[in-house]
């Protein structure tokens, strides 16, 4: 098994064949050493850019016109004398020069057209991995992993979509596949790119049998049907860059569930990729890297070497200042995992496998609660958890069907809503277990719910709005937490009522909110994780997290931390240590301040924050790290209770059992 180290940088440099000064001010040792002080200990370097640039002297592809060295080469040879880890970088389906030069190789769209930059405009040409294109990267792959002692290969964009060129169509209906189906399209584009990636990685295995592969831009939720092209996960998530402060813990919590080891590979760029002359804040950074390691993770850092190749002195002092708190808490986060009770089982074939709103609501919800979860798809164990949340939809098929089943009735519990396991048909698939069929959806606009006694704390005693229609529930022995009440009309142009929806205007003892006579399963009938996810209102997440607590009622952590403070938990159990658990605390909170971008200026202090653990044993002892400060501590029930007497932004706290 690959074991990644801690502080990593990607170094991206992708040069124009315009610009004349290529690497004319680099100097080996002073990029190796500047990268030792910021305590680097491993950087990805280029050996093809998305350009279609070589930088090192190629037989096979096009070596940028204005490099007079072995620029990879040398790279190489000077981080490894400082005992650097140099994994190698290639461009994949981006790459101009060939595109320019071989149109015959790029994708086509349903259209017929090219896909990606037009004619007049900056950017990517894609190119096809079903044309002899695929030959030319697998030539550059073995260029590149015979002649250096690359310690990893960072193959980016292998995205092949739907593409229409003479050669897949032709291919697919060699196959018995239909061009003009999307769907067969896609299942044609997986294979093509399974099969280059299976390609590359047997060059890659023959000559560094110990690298790490990576292929990038393929992250999604299903992934894990792709794992064994993989010897890691890196997820590529720039906060400011489009990718948001939500997007690394919900996939960290995926990946850690199929890959031991991953990176969360953020940048130094005030936005995005390639934003020259910016620099983020050392709190933003900050939070970022802790992220990483509060997960079970590794930490990456992007940057941008400048096209005359001297390193920014600047942005390595930021850097070194992060990753010199990283290097101090190393020996607490090797090999640690993280622990989860309860995890999210989000649709692996919709949305294209990427987070929907359902599911960025129902990762807010836990987060800012501070329960400890995962993120699954239908192909993981559902017996690692004590509650599997399912919110608001998700295509049934009859194994999984059966595997949640096993799941039920081995005492395993459920809290699902709105159209989860409701098939195109609209036939419940659980309706045997759970003690009610569905019978379709309301004809309302929004509705009203009237929330019974075992949902009802810290919900004000009033009705709430759902601004969305529910499922119609008929119970047969299943119980009601919540009813609905009825608007008086819905608003339409011939009747409407003041500015938005209508107020209730009668209640009904329709249920809104049911649990099964078991009290295995707990259903509600509207959307509300995607509703949170739109609106924010609290007293949705107040509703969700009361029907956990009935689920899983003695949960992992209870603590009085704020809601925009993370508390997550990972565990080290190797046979030459004592077991510990790691309590990672941060306290930052992005703002937006822009219409696009969240800020992290500085983190945020906290005081005296408690914290009760379910560590099952007495703990031996318990402090902070890297401080190695004793906390005092006392145990009852299986309970450990604690006191942490400060956080400022980021704090590690250490149980030893």
């Amino acid at each position: 098994m690959v074991v990644l180290p801690f502080r990593q940088i990607h170094l991206d440099f992708h040069t124009s064949p315009l610009i004349p000064d290529v690497a004319a001010d680099f100097d080996p040792e002073d990029f190796a050493q500047t990268l030792k002080d910021a305590f680097v200990n491993s950087v990805t370097v280029f050996a093809k850019c998305h350009h279609g640039m070589s930088y090192y002297d190629t037989k096979v592809g096009i070596k940028h016109p204005a490099l007079k060295r072995d620029l990879l080469g040398e790279m190489v040879e000077a981080c490894h004398r400082h005992g650097i880890r140099v994994p190698v970088y290639i461009s994949v389906v981006w790459d101009n020069w060939a595109a320019e030069h071989h149109p015959e190789w790029r994708q086509v769209n349903r259209e017929g057209k090219f896909v990606g930059a037009e004619p007049f405009q900056a950017g990517w040409k894609w190119l096809c991995l079903n044309t002899d294109y695929a030959d030319y990267v697998a030539a550059q792959t073995e260029e590149v992993v015979q002649n250096y002692e690359v310690d990893g290969v960072f193959f980016d964009i292998v995205m092949q979509w739907e593409c229409y060129c003479e050669k897949c169509r032709r291919d697919m209906m060699s196959q018995g596949l239909n061009p003009e189906n999307p769907e067969h399209a896609r299942q044609f584009a997986r294979q093509v790119c399974e099969r280059f990636m299976g390609r590359v990685n047997e060059i890659v295995k023959r000559y560094r049998p110990q690298a790490s592969i990576y292929h990038n831009s393929r992250l999604r939720i299903g992934t894990s049907r792709e794992a064994q092209f993989y010897t890691h996960q890196e997820i590529e998530s720039l906060p400011t860059g489009g990718w948001g402060y939500l997007h690394f813990p919900f996939f960290a919590r995926y990946v850690r569930t199929v890959w031991k080891e991953f990176l969360g590979m953020t940048a130094r760029f005030h936005r995005s990729w390639a934003d020259f002359g910016t620099l983020k804040t050392e709190a933003a950074l900050s939070y970022e890297c802790f992220h990483a390691i509060a997960l079970g993770g590794k930490c990456s850092i992007g940057d941008q070497l400048h096209p005359r190749g001297k390193l920014d002195k600047a942005v390595y002092e930021l850097i070194g200042k992060v990753y010199r708190r990283i290097a101090e808490l190393e020996e607490w986060c090797e090999g640690a995992e993280g622990v989860a009770e309860i995890a999210i089982l989000t649709n692996a074939d919709m949305e294209d496998g990427r987070m929907a709103e359902s599911d960025e609501g129902a990762t807010r919800m836990l987060m800012e609660t501070h329960w400890q979860f995962d993120v699954i798809d239908r192909y993981a164990d559902f017996s690692r958890y004590r509650a599997i949340v399912v919110p608001d939809r998700f295509a049934p098929d009859s194994q999984t069907v059966r595997k949640l089943k096993a799941y039920l009735q081995k005492g395993g519990k459920l809290l699902l809503s709105h159209r989860a396991f409701v098939d195109a048909q609209g036939d419940f698939a659980l309706a045997d277990l759970a003690g009610f069929n569905l019978k379709g959806e309301s004809s309302w606009d929004c509705e009203y719910l009237l929330v019974g006694k075992a949902l009802a704390d810290g919900v004000p005693d009033m009705p709430h709005v759902v601004n969305a229609p529910g499922m119609l529930v008929e119970p047969r022995n299943a119980k009601s937490l919540a009813t609905i009440g009825e608007p008086y009309f819905n608003r339409t142009w011939q009747h409407f009522t003041s500015h938005r929806h209508s107020p209730m205007a009668r209640v009904t003892r329709r249920p809104a909110i049911v649990q099964s006579a078991d009290g295995h399963i707990v259903y509600f009938a509207h959307p509300l994780f995607r509703l949170y996810a739109q609106h924010g209102y609290l007293v949705y997440r107040q509703l969700i997290i009361n029907a956990l607590r009935l689920l899983v009622p003695d949960r992992l952590i209870e603590t009085d931390a704020p809601s925009f403070a993370h508390v997550t938990l990972t565990r080290q159990n190797s046979r030459n240590r004592k077991a510990r658990w790691m309590l990672h605390l941060l306290a930052y909170a992005p703002i937006r301040r822009t219409r696009t971008i969240d800020i992290v200026e500085e983190p945020i202090v906290l005081w005296d924050v408690s914290l009760q653990v379910r560590t099952g044993k007495r703990p031996q002892q318990v402090y902070l790290a890297p401080q190695r400060t004793p906390l005092p501590f006392e145990f009852a029930d299986g309970v450990t209770n604690l006191k942490v007497p400060k956080v400022n932004g980021y704090q590690l706290v250490v149980l030893e059992l």
